[in-house]
């Protein structure tokens, strides 16, 4: 079971942005993140949990259907995923007020990058004292102000919190 904690975070919307997301796999963790110059808020949501779930595929390529907890506290990216998306597909990338689906770009990346993979899709409360959460927005809201960060890849004995 490989447990991922994403963030994606905009100084203005749109604006300059960040993504972060802290990867558990066994006893290793690793922390990713990146920035764009223009975009919003939910792009960068969207993209840490992209770019989370294909870092996986490149890292346990050749395993069939891992099993994955991805923690998000985006709403947008948890129901998009879990309630949303199957009626987009069946109304041709429609809301139900009949407008095109925003980001739809990105919804059809994660849904590849989440093929092969048992997905379960979690919310959990932005700023409301979750460790893991804090530092994936920790990581996020650096990219996004452009303040360099050191990201963590090693031991889960070895990973200290810096917040």
């Amino acid at each position: 079971m490989i447990t991922i904690y994403t963030d994606g975070s905009s100084r203005g919307n749109p604006g300059p942005g960040g993504w972060g997301v802290v990867i558990f796999n066994n006893d290793q963790v690793i922390e990713l993140g990146n920035r764009e110059e223009h975009t919003t808020n939910n792009r960068m949501e969207l993209s840490a949990a992209i770019n989370a779930l294909e870092f996986l595929s490149k890292l346990k390529a050749g395993i069939n259907k891992l099993k994955v907890v991805l923690y998000a506290d985006s709403e947008y990216v948890t129901k998009g995923m879990t309630e949303w998306i199957e009626g987009w597909q069946k109304k041709n990338w429609r809301t139900a007020g009949k407008k095109p689906v925003l980001n739809k770009d990105l919804w059809l990346k994660l849904l590849e990058a989440s093929s092969g993979k048992e997905v379960e899709w979690k919310y959990v409360a932005g700023h409301s004292g979750h460790s893991w959460n804090e530092r994936a927005d920790m990581i996020a809201t650096s990219f996004a102000d452009n303040v360099p960060i050191d990201l963590y890849n090693g031991p889960k004995n070895g990973y200290k919190l810096i917040f």
